[in-house]
């Protein structure tokens, strides 16, 4: 197997790891902790912006490299296994469907983004303005 293919398959294999932790983030029978863990994970795996801009030369990919499969590990150890083994099933179903994975969490991910930068804005016009 070539190091493309094995990367590539990696990669499938995050997609289902993401996706299966949005769903585990829903389950009643995972902690807070652990849903709130998940619920970074995978708001930083569908937001738009990233911790460091993808055009940096090395570096911008990095943290899609590093810190989302930290991430996803962390959330795993945190769930109850049972719970993870159904959520990766329904994600594996929804996904050979060929279902868009989840945009409706990537929406509310860039509407919390928008409303982030739309109160920086508001207020370095107010102290400006003062």
């Amino acid at each position: 197997m070539s190091v493309f293919a094995a990367w590539k398959q990696q990669a499938r294999r995050l997609k289902l790891e993401i996706s299966a932790l949005y769903l585990a983030y829903r389950d009643p029978r995972v902690p807070w902790y652990a849903r709130l863990v998940a619920a970074a994970v995978v708001a930083y795996a569908f937001s738009p912006i990233d911790l460091i801009p993808d055009p940096i030369p090395v570096l911008g990919y990095l943290d899609d490299l590093i810190l989302v499969p930290l991430g996803v590990a962390l959330a795993l150890k945190m769930i109850p296994v049972e719970v993870m083994v159904k959520c990766r099933e329904q994600a594996q179903a929804a996904l050979s469907q060929g279902k868009p994975p989840h945009w409706i969490a990537a929406g509310v991910i860039v509407v919390i983004w928008l409303g982030v930068a739309a109160l920086t804005i508001q207020g370095l016009i107010r102290f400006w303005g003062s």
